[in-house]
């Protein structure tokens, strides 16, 4: 097990394959890559979260939620800047299908959508009434509906938001794409997290993350109208682990940030459609979420704590996420 000089000291592999990944099951040879490396593309973040990609600009964005920014990479020149700064304790982001950035924020304790201009369009921030918690994790369904989780985390002190009482349960809420109604979809999720749908929609996954005795991945079936959920079960028991941010590739395994406490946690774990664990890519920090990008989808991002990884992979994301 790496010790924390280890750790410190990541440097990346200077020979193929890159020892970082491991195939955990011969189903995870498929999308392996033997002739790319993980490469870690910034640093210097107190804590990473939701990365997104914006194919038309080839650059990535993700927040680094402690120093209440959004951080911009640019994949042409590998330059990192300031996209926006304060943010509003940003988290979770995904873009709607017109291209738009939805945004997660714990600050504002809302979803909010930034509009061809630039101009910020609140989508939600209360609920009958009461006020949201703090936004975490968000996705896009092709009907245009966005559905988003809702914990506390961000109201528990003055670090990742604004020390604050809850007014709300933690849920999980659907917003209409036409009308901007909302509902909860889900209100039987311990500490709701990242969220992200089968490539066929029929499914939502949703890590709960404060799930006794272990942290689980939970599985939804979705209705023929796409608006309501059914057949809650647990898809993934984490165990020791601490799943957080995940999305589907294509073929509907699940790329899943990983980690907390043992560094042979740390990273990223990926799951073939049955919920068997096939592969792993080891990371000297816990990973907090990731996404799919480059010019064919097939560059996975990750946002690991204090760094923003990349690793190319012989599959591609599915769409939406």
């Amino acid at each position: 097990m790496p010790d924390s000089t280890d750790r410190a000291g990541w440097q990346p592999a200077t020979y193929y394959p890159d020892p970082a990944i491991h195939a955990l099951d011969p189903r995870f040879e498929k999308y392996w890559l033997k002739l790319s490396a993980v490469e870690r593309l910034a640093c210097g973040l107190r804590w990473g979260e939701g990365p997104v990609w914006f194919g038309d600009g080839r650059y990535l964005l993700c927040s680094d939620i402690p120093n209440n920014r959004i951080l911009k990479w640019e994949e042409e020149t590998g330059a990192v800047s300031i996209y926006r700064k304060p943010s509003n304790f940003a988290n979770g982001h995904t873009r709607d299908r017109q291209g738009r950035l939805i945004t997660c924020e714990h600050g504002g304790r809302r979803v909010t959508r930034t509009e061809y201009d630039g101009s910020m369009t609140v989508l939600m921030d209360s609920f009958q009434g009461r006020r949201l918690n703090s936004p975490n994790d968000v996705v896009v369904k092709s009907d245009g509906s966005i559905w988003f989780t809702d914990p506390t985390f961000g109201l528990l002190g003055n670090y990742e938001g604004y020390k604050a009482e809850s007014e709300i349960n933690a849920n999980v809420y659907r917003i209409d794409g036409a009308t901007g109604a909302a509902t909860i979809v889900a209100d039987d999720v311990l500490g709701p997290n990242g969220l992200c749908f089968s490539p066929d929609e029929k499914i939502l996954y949703v890590v709960e993350s404060r799930g006794v005795p272990n942290r689980k991945i939970l599985a939804y079936d979705m209705s023929a109208d796409g608006k309501t959920l059914s057949n809650k079960r647990i898809h993934i028991d984490a165990g020791p682990g601490t799943p957080d941010g995940m999305r589907c590739d294509i073929d509907g395994n699940l790329w899943c940030g990983w980690g907390m406490g043992d560094p042979e946690l740390d990273g990223v774990f990926v799951f073939a459609p049955d919920g068997a664990q096939i592969g792993r890519i080891a990371l000297p920090e816990r990973c907090a979420n990731l996404c799919f990008g480059g010019l064919k989808r097939n560059r996975l991002f990750m946002a690991a704590s204090q760094s923003i990884y990349a690793l190319y992979v012989n599959t591609q994301g599915a769409l939406g996420g």
